[in-house]
């Protein structure tokens, strides 16, 4: 069944309720999973020591008080810094901490440390709602081989991954792993044949521009851009068996646009306002920007 149906879309939250909360942090995650969304979406990065840490940037400069590059620091130099400063922090949020509103509800005890791997997935499996994750792996690194050797290791440690492929929540694979990189979804399969994957596109190559799909893909993730150019891609892509995750979609008509193309997964930093759209009242608090 592809998204054509409202009922089937799955809300994505990005790097968390990234609209609400700093991204990539614990409260971002706790968000998310409170007002009901699907699933989760993370980026995994490599520190210089082997460590998974939950970070977009190549470098930390944006969303930290420190400088340098990820693949070229230790965990412990990482740890040295705070993440989710107040300046990256939505607006709504910063008005609210700044008035201590809230603070005990949504940051826990190890705010500011960088979100690892780890902790997030040690937050999901305890999650009763059993909100699923999309993980995304950043290229180039350094690390290459090393990051997806890494995350489906760690995947096992969480029981995630048993076997071939990752768990069933609610009839669906409790994670699946997206990349721009076909090397590293191509790696991912061979350590996971059963292991969803998702070729994020920015661009139509000419390949795809006639089939619709990267090959030896689940499924395949175009930026709303692309949709918003060629919406036929979403036909076509469903033709070659392959769902359709777009991103980024934050706003009210664009969230439209892409129901109305029948996409079956919408990534957003806005959970809360498209299961509004979806009529699945978000459990959550009240006053959600967007």
């Amino acid at each position: 069944m592809h998204g054509s149906e409202l009922g089937a879309v799955e809300v994505v939250a990005h790097r968390g309720a990234s609209a609400d909360e700093p991204e990539h942090t614990l409260a971002a995650y706790r968000y998310a999973a409170r007002l009901g969304a699907d699933a989760v979406e993370c980026d995994v990065r490599m520190t210089r020591d082997g460590a998974l840490v939950c970070v977009h940037d190549r470098r930390i400069d944006r969303t930290s008080t420190g400088r340098g590059v990820i693949s070229a620091l230790d965990l412990a130099d990482l740890e040295r810094f705070k993440f989710g400063r107040p300046r990256t922090m939505p607006g709504r949020r910063r008005a609210q901490l700044a008035a201590g509103i809230g603070a005990d509800e949504t940051l826990d005890e190890d705010a500011g440390r960088v979100l690892t791997l780890d902790r997030l997935l040690e937050y999901v499996t305890s999650t009763p709602g059993r909100v699923r994750l999309a993980i995304e792996t950043k290229h180039p690194t350094r690390h290459s081989p090393r990051v997806e050797a890494a995350l489906v290791a760690t995947l096992r440690r969480f029981g995630l991954v048993v076997g071939d492929g990752p768990v069933d929540w609610a009839g669906r694979p409790a994670v699946r792993v997206m990349s721009f990189s076909p090397a590293a979804l191509r790696r991912v399969q061979d350590l996971t044949p059963g292991m969803p994957t998702v070729q994020l596109v920015r661009q139509l190559t000419p390949w795809t521009r006639i089939t619709g799909l990267p090959p030896v893909n689940t499924a395949v993730a175009p930026s709303l851009g692309l949709l918003r150019r060629v919406p036929s891609y979403v036909r076509r892509a469903h033709d070659a068996g392959a769902e359709v995750h777009v991103w980024t979609v934050n706003q009210p008509e664009d969230m439209e646009l892409v129901l109305s193309l029948g996409v079956d997964a919408v990534i957003t930093d806005h959970p809360g306002t498209l299961l509004r759209r979806l009529g699945r009242d978000p459990a959550g608090r009240t006053g959600e920007s967007g």
